[in-house]
């Protein structure tokens, strides 16, 4: 009778541990994004449309694209920095190759970097003052002729500032 006893208190005791243990996942609030259409406004006179998710708290700044396994040829995510500063990102935990549009805070694209590799510590630089951060899927750029110079529109880019 003893040993039954202390099985059941030895198995109430590891549930206790593994609740306890599994509880701050359980109660992690998870990150969502709003969406937005975006307008990319080519020098050539092209408008090419995405609808992307919009990164404006630092947890979703954090979070990115991290850990997707895909993205619609039209998606993409829009990173707010707020003010415009010099910023610095990277593919640690992102699955997909991304192409990056780094526009200062007229919405002008005034750094690009195509097809950063996935899991990537290097540093990706803005090489100077940016407010936002596009980042579509890897060939994008290239596929669609977006260059330096051209402009992104969005809800997010023409709010009151």
């Amino acid at each position: 009778m003893r040993g039954i006893v202390l099985l059941h208190a030895i198995r109430s005791a590891i549930m206790a541990l593994f609740f306890l243990v599994a509880m701050p996942a359980f109660a992690a609030e998870e990150i969502r994004f709003d969406k937005e259409p975006l307008l990319i406004q080519t020098a050539a006179g092209r408008v090419l449309h995405f609808t992307v998710e919009v990164a404006l708290t630092s947890d979703q700044r954090a979070q990115g694209l991290m850990f997707r396994k895909s993205m619609a040829d039209d998606a993409g995510m829009i990173f707010d920095f707020g003010e415009p500063r010099r910023v610095a990102m990277w593919m640690e935990n992102t699955i997909l190759p991304l192409d990056m549009l780094f526009a200062d805070d007229t919405g002008t694209i005034r750094h690009i970097k195509e097809n950063a590799k996935p899991y990537s510590r290097d540093i990706i630089d803005s090489m100077g003052d940016v407010k936002y951060v596009v980042e579509l899927n890897a060939g994008i750029v290239a596929k669609l002729g977006i260059k330096l110079g051209d402009r992104i529109v969005s809800a997010t880019t023409t709010k009151a500032k």
